[in-house]
């Protein structure tokens, strides 16, 4: 039986599975409570992502210009922070800095700190009320951006496309990317191998 990011068993109706998701995922009351449980699904696939990465390739860097592996995987946890503390400060400042934000400097730092940055980063999002999703506060250039679209855009479509970006790097790397939306190429021929037997 796995376990999510708070500790729940992913297990429903008595089946495992990686495909399954919580009773807890599956009736969300308004929208701020939806976004909550695609935001933790989403943060457990992120885990599963960071745990996978090869331990020896932080400094992997397939483009000189860009990030490295383990720049591109603190940087999902630096779009939790940011976004959050600039929600709940009500505006986006470029000289504010969430608390602990440091990155860690090697690939067994990186899942535990990101497991840390989201739950201070789930804290300050359930602050809000369900109405909070309409109001606009000021985004970094100074235009007004509803609360919902830093939520849905900026926060969950921000993260699956640096995610994405880093799974292809963990395979570039070496290792073995986990299928996060259906089984990956091992995951699969396992899948096939068994329904041979």
């Amino acid at each position: 039986m796995a376990r999510g990011l708070a500790g729940s068993v992913t297990v429903v109706d008595g089946e495992s599975s990686p495909f399954c998701f919580p009773r807890r995922y599956r009736m969300p009351m308004n929208e701020l409570e939806m976004f909550l449980s695609a935001w933790d699904r989403e943060a457990e696939s992120t885990v599963k992502l960071l745990r996978a990465l090869p331990v020896t390739q932080y400094d992997f860097r397939p483009d000189a210009g860009g990030r490295s592996m383990g720049e591109l995987a603190w940087h999902l946890a630096e779009g939790d922070a940011y976004m959050s503390c600039g929600i709940e400060a009500g505006r986006f400042a470029m000289d504010a800095k969430p608390p602990n934000i440091e990155r860690p400097r090697t690939v067994e730092g990186l899942a535990p700190g990101y497991e840390r940055i989201h739950r201070d980063a789930v804290a300050r999002i359930r602050k809000l009320k369900p109405e909070d999703l309409d109001r606009s506060i000021p985004f970094f250039a100074g235009q007004q951006v509803p609360i919902r679209d830093i939520l849905w855009n900026m926060i969950i479509s921000h993260g699956i496309h640096h995610r994405g970006q880093l799974t292809l790097m963990c395979r570039l790397a070496g290792g073995h990317a986990p299928g996060l939306y259906g089984p990956n190429r091992e995951e699969t021929a396992a899948m096939r191998a068994g329904a041979r037997a």
